[in-house]
């Protein structure tokens, strides 16, 4: 008999590629395991996860609404048809346990875990929960964090004991990579100057337009432009509109070098590319710049769930790890005058470097395979507390 595992981890990068890591860390764990993933035809999922050879079960799922809408009544009708769904492939597939990384597929497939009777475990990667995660909780066998706090603890109905802090787990090939030694492959790709430093601006998965606009915009604010290239990864569905609109802000001027791309697949060479980073504070974002060990600027998204990327971005910043610009102060003028001065000291560069890479977790995804599978092999014999090395969401 084969045994599976089921991952829920779609929607955004920030669900799919710890959900990825994950994967493939249970894989290695356990070869007699196999792993497969429920998702939907339109979230990042439905191509990262073929790709990256993995077997993913399509169904349909809408979010989980906080308030009352035309939308929300089709909620209940469309999570029963959904954990309908998710519970006849644990049915057929032999699925042995469950795990959620939040996202509106958690629900479905938690409810079916419950109905099935297998261990379910969640991750939760943020200070504050989600409504997924707060919902598949009430029937987790066991909780798995990015980050331990009070306010992650209370919303999520898991008892203490059966809540360990793992870390986030990174995209697959960045936990074990040295910068230095992939720097002349990421310059080659990306046509990056050698001679140049480098900032490397990205809005997470699906881009940032108020990143987007701050980048185009610091055109003229750069102290030394002709010292500087940027690598600007826009989203897919901006990438046209932000490519032109560089093209008629460079215009003749060649000074600063600039590098446009929808998306990055090889995000491993980005940061390898890069001497600072900007970008949101997702959780996923946070993991790999703590894993890479790069210094930031974080532009936290306002209207996150409780604003925990706020929370995020100063928890990186109170380590020293990174600066922060809040996304109502964020334009070209605030971006070139916050980089220009990081840029002008290196020193000050390699102390944040530092101080990143003591916040990373390159084994969370180790972490969280060893709790799930110590809930198949026995679901009252999870790994007891958490760890003590402090950490970053």
């Amino acid at each position: 008999m084969t045994r599976r595992v089921l991952i829920a981890g779609g929607g955004t990068g920030g669900h799919v590629f710890p959900s990825l890591a994950a994967a493939a860390a249970i894989r290695a764990a356990r070869p007699g395991i196999e792993v497969e993933f429920v998702g939907t035809a339109r979230g990042l999922e439905a191509k990262l996860v073929p790709e990256q050879g993995w077997t993913l079960h399509k169904v349909e799922a809408v979010p989980l609404a906080r308030r009352l809408s035309p939308r929300t009544l089709r909620v209940p009708l469309t999570l029963a048809r959904a954990s309908g769904v998710v519970g006849r492939l644990i049915r057929d597939r032999e699925v042995v346990a469950a795990l959620c990384f939040g996202g509106y597929v958690a629900v479905p497939l938690a409810l079916a875990a419950r109905r099935a009777q297998i261990p379910l475990v969640i991750h939760e990667q943020n200070a504050v929960p989600g409504l997924a995660n707060r919902l598949a909780s009430r029937w987790a066998t066991a909780a798995a964090l990015s980050v331990d706090t009070e306010e992650v603890r209370a919303g999520l109905a898991v008892a203490p004991d059966r809540i360990t802090v793992t870390g986030n787990p990174v995209r697959p090939g960045l936990g074990a990579i040295e910068r230095d030694a992939l720097r002349a492959e990421a310059l080659t790709l990306f046509d990056l100057d050698p001679t140049r430093r480098t900032l490397f601006v990205f809005g997470g998965s699906q881009g940032a337009q108020r990143i987007n606009e701050a980048a185009v915009g610091s055109l003229r604010h750069w102290a030394e432009p002709e010292s500087l290239q940027i690598l600007h990864a826009t989203g897919r569905a901006a990438h046209d509109l932000v490519s032109r609109q560089w093209e008629d802000a460079l215009g003749e001027d060649a000074r600063l070098r600039v590098r446009c791309l929808g998306f990055i697949d090889r995000m491993e060479l980005a940061y390898a590319a890069a001497d600072l980073v900007l970008c949101r504070a997702g959780a996923s974002s946070i993991a790999e710049l703590t894993v890479m060990g790069l210094p930031s600027v974080l532009v936290p998204y306002p209207h996150a769930t409780a604003d925990h990327q706020t929370a995020n971005a100063r928890a990186l910043q109170r380590a020293g790890a990174a600066v922060t610009i809040p996304d109502h102060a964020l334009d070209g003028d605030a971006l070139a005058r916050t980089v220009n001065g990081l840029l002008a000291d290196p020193g000050a560069l390699e102390v944040m470097a530092t101080a990143a890479r003591d916040l990373g977790r390159p084994g969370a995804a180790d972490a969280l395979a060893n709790v799930l599978l110590s809930c198949v092999e026995d679901p009252r014999g999870i790994p007891r507390g958490s760890s003590t090395k402090e950490h970053a969401p």
